[in-house]
């Protein structure tokens, strides 16, 4: 079940992010060089949210001896994200 709200976790992210993909123009106005620099600095701090999100907890059962636990856990993420795309994937083909 926690692979399931990890999962969530990083799709509520994204969609943030994606929120401000849409909306940036109108939030920020026209961009200079400050645009691309913005961008890559996203860019790394999605990884590291996103990757504290999906690995901190996997991370601490596999130092904590529960090496099993920890691999079932990030499979168990990786397989909700995908069906979180797929339902994505559903709702833009069909809108």
């Amino acid at each position: 079940m926690l692979g399931f709200f990890q999962a969530l976790g990083v799709t509520f992210y994204c969609g943030l992010v994606g929120l401000l993909f849409w909306k940036g123009n109108e939030i920020f106005g026209q961009m200079n060089y400050l645009g691309p620099v913005l961008m890559l600095v996203l860019l790394s701090a999605s990884v590291l949210i996103c990757a504290l999100i999906v690995f901190y907890r996997p991370y601490r059962l596999f130092f904590d001896g529960k090496k099993k636990e920890a691999s079932e856990l990030v499979l168990s993420t990786t397989a909700w994200l995908f069906v979180f795309f797929l339902v994505f994937l559903f709702i833009a083909y069909i809108s």
